[in-house]
């Protein structure tokens, strides 16, 4: 992979790993980059998961050529990216760690030192000449967790950013960007819109034409869209019209009746309807395109007076990622004292600028001819 002529790629493929931070499935793997510039300095961008320690330095060597590391940048303390620092600096012993007080600070809690002989703080506004690569520290708290810094190279014009655009998938594969670039911000940072947001307006006043994130494919082609999706992401905007419609079904019925209110959607020219049946679907793809479209449609069974678990788990899911600025419908099907659909709106409450619309759909164990009104009624106002 070439970035430039002085920028070079040591970072490497997971291909072992199932569940990336134990809960994400990535059928494609992980990439863990980790970059060096070479100058008259020399430094090192982030480390890489501990199990991959070896291979990385083999890689980190191959690059100096027989040179000695003058820095090792330290943007983010996830042990995905972190992990080999010990091994690093027991390699080379005269690096210099750059990385901001906080990260220096989990350094002590992860490694047992804050290395306070050979570290060198980075704040907003910093920089570090290479020679003719002047870098400048630029702060990103909470994307996504508090220590993260990440560094502008003026003279290539590489913004090198930490977890931010980055995706699920190793980069030996050939997959579609936007999908687990998707799920990957809307499940690691989604909750921090804010935070990443201010990243965005900081990086405006960037010239960037590259951007090397933690994790995915270096970006530099097309700049734009990636910048557009990211603002429509952390916005919390609508990135495409359609409804999606979230389920669970005990015995069948409450299926049918998603199937025939997707039917109806469709009939009325709703540009696109995806499905998903939270018991059997990845959880993360769901919550993917709870955030992608305006409207979505919750359907559950009542279950123990509450909604069923796998409903239950979704909505908190969003709910704790700060889902926000949504249409939403309901639909609740249950035998005798049907509780669903007001337990999904309580639940839903804490979500800003969210309108639950009406009808909402009360199924009695099976669909009835009030029902199929109902779900015409409900499939009309979603596509309003």
């Amino acid at each position: 992979m070439r970035i430039s002529d002085d920028i070079k790629y040591v970072g490497v493929n997971d291909h072992d790993i199932d569940l990336f931070e134990g809960q994400y499935m990535v059928e494609n793997g992980m990439a863990y980059n980790s970059y060096v510039i070479l100058d008259e300095k020399i430094a090192v961008f982030d480390t890489v998961d501990a199990n991959f320690g070896e291979e990385w330095l083999a890689n980190v060597a191959t690059v100096l050529n027989g040179r000695q590391p003058d820095y090792l940048i330290i943007q983010h303390m996830e042990p995905d990216h972190s992990a080999n620092v010990m091994r690093f600096v027991e390699s080379y012993p005269q690096t210099r760690i750059v990385a901001s007080s906080k990260a220096f600070t989990m350094m002590k809690q992860f490694f047992g030192t804050d290395f306070s002989d050979s570290r060198l703080i980075a704040k907003e506004g910093d920089m570090l000449s290479l020679g003719k690569h002047e870098l400048s520290f630029v702060a990103a708290p909470m994307v996504h967790w508090p220590e993260v810094i990440v560094t502008y190279d003026s003279y290539d014009k590489v913004l090198f950013s930490a977890d931010a655009f980055g995706k699920f998938g190793a980069l030996d594969v050939e997959e579609d960007w936007a999908c687990e670039a998707r799920r990957y911000y809307f499940g690691i940072v989604g909750k921090y819109g804010a935070q990443a947001q201010n990243l965005l307006k900081k990086a405006s006043a960037l010239d960037i034409q590259t951007i090397c994130p933690l994790h995915g494919p270096v970006l530099s082609e097309n700049l734009g869209y990636y910048l557009d999706l990211y603002n429509t992401w952390t916005t919390y905007g609508v990135e495409s019209e359609g409804v999606m419609i979230a389920y669970t079904s005990v015995y069948g019925n409450t299926k049918k009746a998603v199937e025939l209110l997707a039917e109806k959607l469709k009939e009325k020219g709703c540009p696109k309807v995806t499905v998903n049946d939270l018991a059997r679907c990845d959880m993360a793809e769901a919550v993917e395109d709870a955030f992608r479209y305006g409207k979505v449609v919750l359907a559950t069974t009542t279950y123990n007076a509450d909604v069923f678990p796998f409903m239950r788990e979704f909505i908190n899911t969003l709910a704790e990622h700060n889902w926000q600025n949504r249409t939403v419908g309901l639909m609740e099907n249950g035998s005798w004292a049907s509780t669903a659909a007001k337990v999904m709106g309580k639940m839903l409450e804490g979500c800003k600028n969210t309108t639950v619309v009406d009808p909402v759909v009360t199924i009695k164990s099976a669909l009835s001819v009030e029902n199929l009104e109902q779900i015409d009624a409900l499939a009309a106002e979603m596509c309003k």
